[in-house]
């Protein structure tokens, strides 16, 4: 247990270092673009604040209305406790055992399995699993499936997750703005006869490389935070049920089941507790550098690698 609350506090560190890592990175993406958009280093203190001032704007923007706007892309509709008693009963006795708050319950119409947790904090989350799911698992996998969720709104994934994707979405912004703007510039200060100088010509190139790569470096970390997160989920939901296999054999059933989400996107994708976007085949075991999940395969043998979690 002690090794347990270890990994959930440097968890919470490495979050916290990565969020500051990536506003030093929007930092310096937007002064060099600033300085070569414009010919003059002085440019990129203005460019600096343009780019902070977007990031919080689109933090915020994220923070209050990207949970509402993640169900209604995926056409979750609210559930009422008279509705479906059993799927209430196993919330609450999963949320409960974790002191967390009672989160709201949504359905989704399709008989793709798939569940995701969003919401900005616990006071504010929301579990949505699919018809399929909930028709074909039994109450053991379905705790496990549960008790992923409950774990990635009290690990904080929800808003840490939502915050990354907006960070992600300010590096490609920015550097799109940034590369249109340098090529457009340097376009009509070529026309114009000015001659930038073998600084600018440095300041030039490095600012095109970083546009190019930035938007890549930002999405590889983000889906290697994702696997990251969704391995952490796993372990916390088989210490919150007691009971690893539940939640091992439900992924077995998950990753067997061949129909894909049709509301799912790739904007969405990493929220699921299982690619919605991928088949039978490349779900469970085609993980690579650009997967937002791990191997099922992988996740399942680290599941039964744990054993029976006494109290």
């Amino acid at each position: 247990m002690a090794q347990f609350e270890q990994l959930i506090s440097s968890n919470k560190r490495n979050s916290v270092l990565l969020v500051i890592f990536f506003i030093l990175f929007i930092v310096v993406l937007g002064a060099v673009l600033g300085w070569a958009i414009f010919g003059d280093v002085r440019a990129a203190v203005p460019s600096i604040a343009l780019a902070l001032v977007v990031s919080l704007a689109m933090a915020l923007i994220g923070y209050y209305t990207g949970p509402s706007a993640v169900l209604a892309l995926s056409g979750a509709r609210e559930v009422a406790r008279d509705q479906d008693p059993q799927l209430y009963n196993v919330v609450e006795e999963l949320r409960l055992a974790s002191g967390l708050p009672m989160p709201r319950i949504y359905m989704i119409d399709t008989d793709a399995m798939n569940a995701f947790a969003t919401g900005r904090s616990p006071h504010h989350a929301h579990i949505a699993v699919t018809r399929g799911l909930r028709e074909r698992l039994g109450r053991d996998e379905l705790q496990g499936v549960i008790a992923h969720e409950l774990s990635h709104v009290k690990n904080f994934d929800i808003r840490f997750m939502t915050l990354m994707a907006v960070l992600v979405g300010v590096v490609v912004l920015v550097a799109d703005i940034g590369t249109r703007s340098i090529l457009y510039g340097r376009g009509r200060r070529g026309s114009g006869g000015r001659a930038g100088g073998p600084i600018m010509l440095i300041v030039f190139l490095v600012a095109i490389v970083l546009a190019i790569l930035a938007p890549i470096f930002a999405k590889l970390i983000q889906l290697a935070v994702s696997r990251q997160r969704e391995y952490l989920a796993d372990a916390s939901a088989a210490r919150m049920t007691r009971y690893p296999e539940g939640l091992a054999h439900a992924l077995e059933v998950l990753a067997a089941d061949t129909q894909e989400l049709p509301s799912a996107n790739g904007a969405t994708s990493h929220l699921y507790i299982v690619e919605p976007l991928m088949a039978r085949g490349r779900r469970a075991g085609g993980s690579g550098m650009w997967s937002s999940h791990p191997p099922i395969e992988e996740r399942v043998e680290r599941l039964r690698s744990i054993g029976n979690i006494g109290a």
